[in-house]
């Protein structure tokens, strides 16, 4: 699987002979899903020392031992807490509420999703990053990458990306939703790209474009009549 950067784009040649291109996320974008992530991660913390100091005081009263346990599951919390960005790239696609917003996601560099072994590694090594204040060790990497990435990035194997949105080609508000004996014809407009993407898939040689026809039919195939 060869990949190779040109500009703020990735292609990736997959063993399918299928080349995809990645547009890579800038500081830009990563700059606005940090601080969307950083604003709801700090409305957490600052319910989580409200909650631990009721916690701690109610159970005080019943003896020291009462006490420690609600510092236990104030700590306990607080991980949970810290896990925020390994969890969300995990099990949402690679994406946090923040980089959602910015319509960005963490992929690994093969182009497949990244496990939870790779988001905790990038996301440990998030502290270095930090460093010396508001990610500068990870801005300066990301300057003197190719591809775009922090040292996390570069110890996990993984990319930051932007969403790409998909539309099918041969639709558009005009277009009725009821499939007519003529929009069924062979030569219809219609089934022309989505008849031949399939031929090109059925030998081998999908393209892009061809995926893109035919991820349009099947979303759109439930709202016809």
């Amino acid at each position: 699987m060869a990949m190779e950067p040109i500009g703020d784009q990735l292609n990736i040649d997959t063993p399918e002979l299928v080349s995809i291109e990645l547009p890579l996320a800038g500081i830009g974008s990563r700059f606005i899903a940090i601080l969307v992530d950083s604003l709801i991660l700090g409305a957490a913390v600052i319910l989580l020392i409200f909650l631990g100091v009721f916690i701690i005081t109610a159970l005080g009263n019943f003896g020291e031992k009462s006490a420690s346990w609600g510092i236990g599951i104030l700590l306990l919390i607080s991980f949970c807490c810290l896990g925020y960005f390994a969890l969300f790239e995990t099990f949402n696609n690679g994406r946090t509420p923040g980089k959602r917003v910015a319509k960005i996601r963490v992929i690994h560099q093969s182009g497949r999703g990244i496990n939870f072994a790779e988001a905790l590694a990038r996301n440990l090594v998030r502290i270095i990053d930090y460093m010396p204040g508001f990610y500068g060790v990870g801005i300066a990497a990301m300057f003197m990458s190719r591809r775009s990435q922090r040292l996390g990035d570069m110890v996990a194997g993984t990319l930051v990306v932007r969403e790409r949105e998909v539309e099918a080609p041969m639709w558009n508000e005009s277009t009725p939703r009821t499939l007519t004996a003529a929009a069924l014809a062979p030569n219809s407009p219609i089934l022309r790209p989505l008849a031949r993407g399939a031929a090109r898939a059925c030998s081998g040689q999908t393209s892009p474009s061809d995926l893109e026809v035919l991820e349009g039919f099947f979303s759109r195939r439930s709202t016809w009549t």
